[in-house]
């Protein structure tokens, strides 16, 4: 694909992004991502041919951005805990803003019956996070900067933490202590003293 066509997809996803944030996956419609591009039908079909397509590709590309990032530090020799500390404050800005969350989305994305495969790409979501987390922790254990934690355990706390604050944060209003706490748990499971 030509850039222009990229950067076209890179704006249908942009603006697809915003309103599955606002409204959940199930009532947003091709309609609404159309005139929130400003692109017509003809032309947002002619890159996607519905509204899973283009969740499932924004979902894969925020799991490729975290795992890019994570390897692209690792290469650098960053220190574990800087990168730590990036990712977290990070994700202590996402649990608090409720309108950017993707999390009631996923949510009714993933548990649409007719969705085939869904239930096994939200599986290789969840084993493609833990991969990037487990490079993050062993080189954090290797330079001697984190505790040898039970990997699993700790990626699940980390991740179902935050997805929970996230969906949670579409419901109630989420004071900014729980996720400074859930944080520096965290961060007292992993970090050496």
């Amino acid at each position: 694909m030509n850039k222009r066509g990229e950067e076209t997809r890179q704006v249908i996803k942009n603006c697809a992004c915003v309103l599955f944030a606002n409204k959940g996956f199930k009532q947003v419609t091709m309609k609404d991502i159309c005139e929130s591009a400003k692109i017509s039908r003809g032309g947002l079909y002619c890159h996607y041919g519905s509204t899973q397509e283009i969740f499932k590709e924004i979902i894969n590309d925020f799991m490729s951005q975290q795992g890019d990032t994570f390897s692209e530090k690792i290469a650098q020799n960053l220190s574990a805990i800087e990168i730590l500390n990036d990712v977290l404050e990070r994700y202590r800005k996402e649990m608090l803003d409720s309108q950017s969350s993707l999390s009631l989305a996923i949510y009714e994305y993933f548990s649409i019956e007719d969705n085939a495969g869904a239930k096994n790409e939200l599986y290789t979501q969840y084993l493609a996070s833990l991969n990037a987390w487990r490079a993050l922790m062993e080189y954090g254990i290797k330079k001697g900067e984190f505790n040898d934690v039970d990997i699993v355990s700790v990626f699940n706390l980390i991740i179902f933490s935050y997805q929970g604050v996230r969906m949670y944060s579409k419901l109630m209003p989420i004071d900014e202590d729980i996720p400074r706490r859930i944080i520096e748990q965290i961060k007292k499971i992993l970090v050496k003293e």
